[in-house]
C-alpha cells in the first residue's frame, strides 16, 4: 500500500440539530457511528484508518527520535521491578515485573515462612490480546480464594473469574461486564459485584455465592434513577458491614447491611439530598460520617447505628484544611487532605480528636498519602511519597515512635542525580487576580528563557499531582522546563478551587491555563511561541479551548483523548457518561443557559479559520470515556479550517480505549512519540 501524500480529506454530510431557538450544523456527524458500541461503518474506519496512515507517514522521518527516546525511557525502567510485600492477615502479598515483561505477576508466602506462591500472572492472561487490563483484585479473608477481572479490548467491561489458590484452578464461576471491585461477603462464600449496562454505568449491587450460577445471583440493590446516578460496594473498616454507596458528582447516598447476612434487612444512613455528598465508616458500632453538608472543605461526624442520620461534629469543617477523606484503624484513625494545596496524613486519637499527630514531609512539592494498609490493627501504617525530583518511594511509619522508616525508592537503571534539578512551586495571577499554583521542575543548569511544557488537568475536583516522572526526564534533559499548572476545575486548593471551575465558571479552567502560560513568560521562564501544552480527557477540552482563544501562545500541543464535542456530548443522554456528567457541565437539553455556554467553548464548535500551532491528537476506538468520534470530528473540522501548514495528526489506537495501549513498555513507546512529535516541532529534534 503506497504512502498518502496528503491529508486526508473528511466528507461534510448535511446533518443539523436544534435546541432552544438555536440550529447548530455538524457536517462530521456521520463519523460517529450508529451502531456504536460497535464500530463497524466502513466510511468511519476507512477515514479513521487513513488519518492513521497519515500519521504514520508524518511521523516516519521520527522514527530515529522515537526509537532513541523510546529506549531512553525504557533503560530508566527497573525491568526485573518489585512493590513491597505487605502483611494481610497469614500472608505477605506483593508483585513482580520480569526482565522484558509487560505485564506484573504477583505472589505471596505465608507470614511464618515457607516458598513463594504464584497467584496470578497478567502476561498469561494478557497472551493473544492486543490489550489488557487487571481490574478488580482481591483474596478472600481466609486466604483461599482470588476474585479477580480482567478486559482485553479496552471497553472497561470486566469478566470476573475466581481462582482457588490452594489448587491454582479456576472455578467456574464466570460473571461477564461488570465494572466495579469484588467484594467477600458471607464468610466467604459469596462476592458483590455490579454490572455495566448498557451505557457503561453501574445501577446495582449484586450477590453471587460459588459455585451457583450466575442467573440465580440475587440483587441486593438497584438504582431506579437512570441519570447518572451510579452504585458500588465496600467493606467497613472491621469487614463487618458491607457499604452500598450511590452517587453522581455531587450528590451520595450510603446503606449498610450485615456483611454475613448480606440479604438482610438494610440500614438507609441518611436519603439523599441534592449537593450533599458523604461517605462511611464503622468502628465498634460506631458510625463515622465524612461529608460536606455544613462546610464546602468537608467535616467529620459520628452518629449511632440506630440513629444513622443524626451527625455530631467530631472535626469540623476549615477554611484552611481540605478534609478529603479518613480511614479507620483499630487504636486511631488517619485524616487525609490538603492545606495550601500540600497533602496532609495526620494521626488521631479516638479519645481527643484535637489530638492530632500530623506526618511531616520537607519538600516544598511532593505528593503523599496511605498506602496499601489492608489490615484493621496496624501499627506500622505504609505510606507513599514522591515529589517532582524524588522518585516514588515506599514508606513504613511506625505509629509509637513516630519515624518514618523508608522502605524502598523507584530505582533508575540508567542512573538518575535528584542533585541536577530543581523543583520550584510559584504563583501567577489569573485575570480576576486569582493566585494560581505551579509547580516547575528543571535542571539547574537549564537556559533561561528556554523551552516549557506546560500540563494541566482542571476537572472532576481531581488535584494533578506533582509526581516523579522517568519519562519526563527526557523532555527536561534537553532543556526543558516541565510545569503542572494546578487550574482550578481540580481541588487542589480545595473544594471551592474545584467549584470554581465546573458548570458556569468553568471558564475559568481554560483561563487560568492561559494567564500561567503569560505569567511564566513574564517571569522569563521561557518566551511566546517556545511552550508546548499538552493534556488528556477533560485536559484534552482544556486543550482545545486554548487553541481556539491562544494558538499563537504555543509551539506545539498534544491533546489525549480530548473531550472535544462537549455540545453534541451533554446532549446525547444515551451515551455511556452524560446523565452523570450533567452536576459537571450543566444540562444543554433543559436548560437554554447551560446550552449558550457550553457552546460558547466547545472546541469542536469554536473551530475558526485561523492559524493553529502544529497538534498531534489521539484516541482509542473503544474508549467508552471519550467516544472515538469527539477527537475524529475535531480534526476533520479543523481540516477544514485551519489557515496554516502546520502538522496536524490524529492517532487512533484500534485496540484500546481511554488509557491508550495496555502493558508497561508499550505505554511509554506512545509517550516517545508525543515527544518526538514535540521536540520536532520545536526544531530540537536534531
Amino acid at each position: 500500500m503506497s504512502e498518502p501524500t496528503s491529508p486526508p480529506v473528511a466528507e461534510k454530510r448535511d446533518h443539523s440539530y436544534s435546541y432552544h431557538g438555536i440550529t447548530i450544523s455538524d457536517p462530521y456527524h456521520w463519523l460517529k457511528d450508529q451502531s456504536y458500541p460497535t464500530v463497524d461503518d466502513e466510511d468511519v474506519l476507512t477515514y479513521v484508518k487513513a488519518e492513521n496512515a497519515w500519521f504514520e507517514t508524518r511521523m516516519k522521518g521520527q522514527q530515529p527520535l522515537v526509537d532513541e527516546l523510546f529506549e531512553e525511557m525504557k533503560a530508566r525502567i527497573k525491568e526485573d521491578e518489585s512493590t513491597v510485600p505487605q502483611k494481610d492477615g497469614d500472608w505477605l502479598y506483593w508483585s513482580e515485573f520480569e526482565e522484558g515483561a509487560e505485564y506484573r505477576k504477583y505472589y505471596r508466602r505465608p507470614v511464618s515462612g515457607g516458598d513463594a506462591q504464584l497467584i496470578l500472572d497478567e502476561n498469561e492472561l494478557a497472551e493473544g490480546h492486543e490489550y489488557f487490563r487487571l481490574g478488580a483484585f482481591s483474596v478472600s479473608k481466609n486466604g483461599r480464594y482470588l476474585a479477580y477481572s480482567s478486559d482485553t479490548d479496552g471497553s472497561e467491561r470486566f469478566t470476573a473469574r475466581i481462582k482457588d489458590l490452594e489448587t491454582g484452578e479456576l472455578l467456574p464461576d464466570t460473571i461477564p461486564g461488570t465494572l466495579t471491585g469484588l467484594t467477600w461477603v458471607m464468610d466467604d462464600t459469596a462476592i458483590v459485584y455490579g454490572l455495566a449496562n448498557e451505557q457503561w454505568r453501574v445501577h446495582d449491587a449484586t450477590l453471587h455465592v460459588l459455585g451457583t450460577p450466575v442467573s440465580e445471583d440475587v440483587e441486593l440493590y438497584r438504582e431506579s434513577d437512570n441519570d447518572g446516578f451510579r452504585v458500588s460496594a465496600g467493606l467497613t473498616a472491621q469487614e463487618d458491614w458491607l457499604v452500598i454507596a450511590v452517587g453522581d458528582n455531587e450528590t451520595s447516598e450510603v446503606r449498610l447491611v450485615r456483611a454475613d447476612d448480606p440479604t438482610g434487612e438494610q440500614i438507609l444512613v441518611s436519603p439523599r439530598l441534592k449537593g450533599r455528598e458523604y461517605d462511611v465508616d464503622v468502628r465498634d458500632g460506631v458510625l463515622y460520617v465524612h461529608t460536606n453538608d455544613d462546610h464546602v472543605n468537608f467535616r467529620l461526624a459520628t452518629a449511632s447505628l440506630e440513629a444513622p442520620g443524626e451527625w455530631t461534629t467530631l472535626i469540623e469543617g476549615s477554611d484552611e484544611f481540605y478534609l478529603d477523606g479518613f480511614e479507620l484503624f483499630k487504636d486511631f484513625y488517619v485524616t487525609q487532605g490538603r492545606l495550601r494545596g500540600l497533602d496532609q496524613v495526620q494521626l488521631r486519637s479516638y479519645e481527643d480528636a484535637s489530638d492530632m499527630t500530623p506526618i511531616a514531609f520537607s519538600e516544598a512539592s511532593y505528593t503523599a498519602g496511605l498506602s496499601n494498609n489492608p489490615e484493621y490493627d496496624m501499627q506500622k501504617l505504609r505510606l507513599s511519597y514522591e515529589s517532582m525530583v524524588t522518585p516514588d518511594s515506599v514508606f513504613d511509619y511506625h505509629v509509637a515512635t513516630g519515624e518514618l522508616e523508608l522502605l524502598k525508592q523507584q530505582e533508575i537503571p540508567s542512573g538518575y542525580d535528584a542533585d541536577l534539578y530543581q523543583v520550584e512551586r510559584i504563583e501567577v495571577a489569573a485575570r480576576d487576580g486569582t493566585m494560581v499554583p505551579v509547580s516547575i521542575v528543571s535542571r539547574k543548569d537549564r537556559e533561561q528563557g528556554g523551552p516549557l511544557h506546560l500540563y494541566a488537568y482542571g476537572a472532576y475536583g481531581f488535584a494533578y499531582p506533582p509526581n516523579f516522572s522517568t519519562t519526563r526526564l527526557s523532555l527536561v534533559d534537553r532543556g526543558f522546563a516541565y510545569a503542572i499548572a494546578h487550574v482550578r476545575g481540580g481541588d487542589d486548593l480545595g473544594r471551592n478551587w474545584y467549584l470554581q471551575g465546573k458548570l458556569n465558571e468553568r471558564t475559568n479552567t481554560f483561563n487560568d491555563f492561559v494567564d500561567v502560560a503569560k505569567g511564566l513568560i513574564d517571569k522569563g521562564y521561557t518566551t511566546k511561541g517556545r511552550i508546548t501544552a499538552s493534556g488528556g480527557s477533560a485536559g484534552g477540552e482544556l486543550m482545545g479551548v486554548v487553541l481556539n482563544t491562544d494558538p499563537d501562545l504555543w509551539g506545539a500541543v498534544v491533546a489525549h483523548v480530548p473531550f472535544v464535542d462537549v455540545l453534541n456530548t451533554m446532549l446525547d443522554k444515551d451515551l455511556p457518561l452524560t446523565p452523570g456528567e450533567w452536576p459537571e457541565w450543566g444540562n444543554p437539553i433543559e436548560s437554554k443557559q447551560a446550552f449558550a455556554y457550553i457552546l460558547s467553548y466547545s472546541p469542536y464548535d469554536q473551530v475558526i479559520a485561523q492559524d493553529y500551532p502544529p497538534l498531534l491528537v489521539t484516541a482509542g476506538l473503544n474508549d467508552p470515556r471519550v467516544t472515538y468520534w469527539e477527537p475524529a470530528k475535531w480534526v476533520a473540522k479543523l481540516r477544514e479550517y485551519k489557515t496554516d501548514e502546520n502538522e496536524l495528526l490524529l492517532k487512533t489506537n484500534m485496540g484500546a480505549g481511554h488509557g491508550g495501549k495496555s502493558g508497561r513498555f508499550a505505554s511509554i513507546y506512545e509517550v516517545a512519540e508525543e515527544y518526538a512529535f514535540i521536540l520536532w516541532q520545536m526544531g530540537l529534534s536534531e
